[in-house]
C-alpha cells in the first residue's frame, strides 16, 4: 500500500515515530561518548562507574516492566510522550550531576534515561506495528535504524566535544536544548494512540499465556532455552559496547578521549548499517545463518580488541563488533515468538533473559575491569558469543508453506512484542486468538 493513499497525517505520524526512536539514541550516545570525561569529573574508579551505569539498567527494567500495562490502559501516545519527557529530564539531571561532580545525581539521571527509554521504546514499537498493518509492509526495522542514526549523530557530537575539551555539563545542557526542540516537533505530529484497551477475551488469553503454570513449562522447553542463549550473548555484547567502549579504548588502548569516542561512533554507524541492510540478507541466507555468522563476527571483533595490542586493530575490530550484533536481539525474539504455542509467554521469557544481561552486565564488567583491566573483562562476553553461535540453529523457522499443494503450516509468524510489552497490546494475536 502506498503511503500517499493514506494521506498526510500518516506521513506526519511516521516522522514523529522516527524522531521518537532517534531522540533516545541521540541522548544515550551523548552520554556514552563522554563517559571518560564524566569518570574524570566524578573521580570514580572503574568499579564505581559500573555502579553508576547500574542506574540505567534499573531504570530500563522499571520502564519496560510497566510499559505494556500502561499502553493497554492509556494507549501509546501518552506513554510515548511520558517516556520522552523522562529522557529530557534525564539529560538535565546528568548535566547538573556532572556540573557539581555528584555521582548519585548522575546515577539518578541515568535511571531516568533508562526508564524513559523503556517506556518510549515499548509504546513506539506498538505504534510502529500499527503503522505496519496500515501500510502492509515492514516499518519497524527502519524505525530501529533511526535509533541507530540518532546514536551516530550523538556520537559525532560527543567526539567533537571531547576533542576540543568542551565541558561535559555544558555539552549536556546544549544537547538538552536540541532534544527539547526535537520533542516539540514530535508532539503535534503524533496521532492519537492505538491499543487503548484490551478486550476481556484478549486479556484472559494474555493471562493464560503468561500464567505461572505455563511459564514453568516454558523453562523446560529446550529449544526456547537455546534461543535464550542467543539473546543472552547478543544482548550482553551490545550492552557492553554501549556501556564501556569509550573507556575500553581510553584505558585499554591508551587512546585520547576524543578518539575513544570516535571509535564508539564507528560502532554505532556499523549497527545502523546492519539494521538498515540486514533485512534482505536474512531473506537470502536465513535467520540461523545470520545469527550464527553475526555471533562469530562479533567474537572476532571482541578478540581483536581484547588480545591484540594495537589501537588501529581495535578501532577496526569494533566495526565487526557492531555489524555482528546489529540484528541479534530482534531476530532472536522473532524466533522465540514462533518457536511454539504461547508466543507472548515465550517472547516475555526470552526478553527477560536478555534484560538480565543488561541488568547484571555493567557492574559485573566494571568489577572485572577494576581487577583485571577492561580488555580482560570482555573475555566473558566473547565466550558467551561462542555460546550464541552454537545455539543459533535453534532459531530456524518452523513455518514453511508447501509450494506444490499449498498445504502445511501457513500461519504467518507474528512480529514479537517488544520486551516487557503486552502481546495483545501490539495487535498481534496469539495462537489461541486466531
Amino acid at each position: 500500500m502506498d503511503t500517499s493513499r493514506l494521506g498526510r497525517p500518516l506521513r506526519r505520524h511516521r516522522v514523529a515515530l522516527q524522531l521518537c526512536f532517534a531522540i533516545p539514541g541521540l541522548s544515550l550516545a551523548t552520554w556514552v561518548t563522554r563517559t571518560p570525561d564524566v569518570r574524570d569529573q566524578l573521580d570514580a574508579s572503574t568499579a564505581e562507574m559500573g555502579l553508576v551505569l547500574f542506574g540505567m539498567s534499573i531504570g530500563s527494567m522499571m520502564g519496560i516492566l510497566v510499559a505494556g500495562a500502561l499502553v493497554a490502559r492509556f494507549s501509546t501516545r501518552p506513554v510515548i510522550l511520558s517516556g520522552m519527557a523522562l529522557v529530557l529530564a534525564s539529560v538535565a539531571t546528568m548535566a547538573m550531576g556532572t556540573a557539581v561532580s555528584s555521582a548519585p545525581t548522575v546515577t539518578f539521571g541515568l535511571l531516568l534515561l533508562g526508564a524513559g527509554m523503556g517506556l518510549s521504546e515499548v509504546a513506539s514499537n506498538v505504534d510502529g506495528a500499527a503503522v505496519e498493518r496500515e501500510l502492509d509492509r515492514p516499518v519497524l526495522p527502519a524505525l530501529h535504524g533511526c535509533y541507530s542514526l540518532g546514536t551516530v549523530a550523538g556520537a559525532v557530537l560527543g567526539v567533537a566535544g571531547a576533542a576540543v575539551g568542551f565541558p561535559v555539563s555544558w555539552h549536556l545542557a546544549i544537547m538538552l536544548l536540541l532534544v527539547v526542540a526535537l520533542f516539540a516537533a514530535v508532539v503535534p505530529r503524533l496521532r492519537p494512540g492505538v491499543s487503548r484497551r484490551i478486550k476481556d477475551t484478549d486479556a484472559r488469553s494474555a493471562h493464560e499465556a503468561t500464567g505461572p503454570v505455563r511459564e514453568r513449562r516454558l523453562y523446560l522447553d529446550g529449544r526456547l532455552l537455546l534461543i535464550g542463549g542467543v539473546v543472552l550473548g547478543m544482548t550482553l555484547a551490545e550492552g557492553s559496547a554501549t556501556d564501556w567502549l569509550p573507556l575500553l579504548m581510553v584505558d585499554g588502548h591508551d587512546m585520547p578521549a576524543g578518539l575513544g569516542s570516535l571509535v564508539y561512533a564507528g560502532f554505532a554507524a556499523a549497527m545502523a548499517v546492519g539494521r538498515f541492510a540486514g533485512g534482505p540478507m536474512v531473506a537470502r541466507v536465513g535467520r540461523p545463518a545470520m545469527l550464527g555468522g553475526g555471533a562469530l563476527l562479533t567474537t572476532v571483533g571482541i578478540a581483536l580488541v581484547s588480545f591484540v595490542d594495537s589501537p588501529v586493530a581495535a578501532g577496526g575490530a569494533v566495526l565487526l563488533w557492531g555489524l555482528g550484533t546489529s540484528l541479534g536481539f530482534p531476530l532472536a525474539l522473532s524466533a522465540a515468538g514462533e518457536s511454539g504455542p504461547d508466543a507472548a509467554g515465550r517472547v516475555a521469557l526470552t526478553s527477560r533473559i536478555g534484560y538480565v544481561a543488561l541488568l547484571a552486565g555493567p557492574p559485573a564488567l566494571g568489577f572485572l575491569g577494576e581487577h583485571h583491566g577492561l580488555r580482560a573483562a570482555m573475555v566473558p562476553v566473547l565466550l558467551l558469543m561462542l555460546v550464541a553461535a552454537a545455539c543459533a540453529p535453534a532459531t530456524a523457522s518452523r513455518h514453511r508453506r508447501t509450494a506444490a499443494t499449498g498445504t502445511g503450516p501457513t500461519e504467518k509468524p507474528a512480529v514479537p512484542p517488544t520486551p516487557g510489552g503486552d502481546a495483545t497490546a501490539t495487535g498481534h494475536p496469539t495462537r489461541s486468538q486466531r
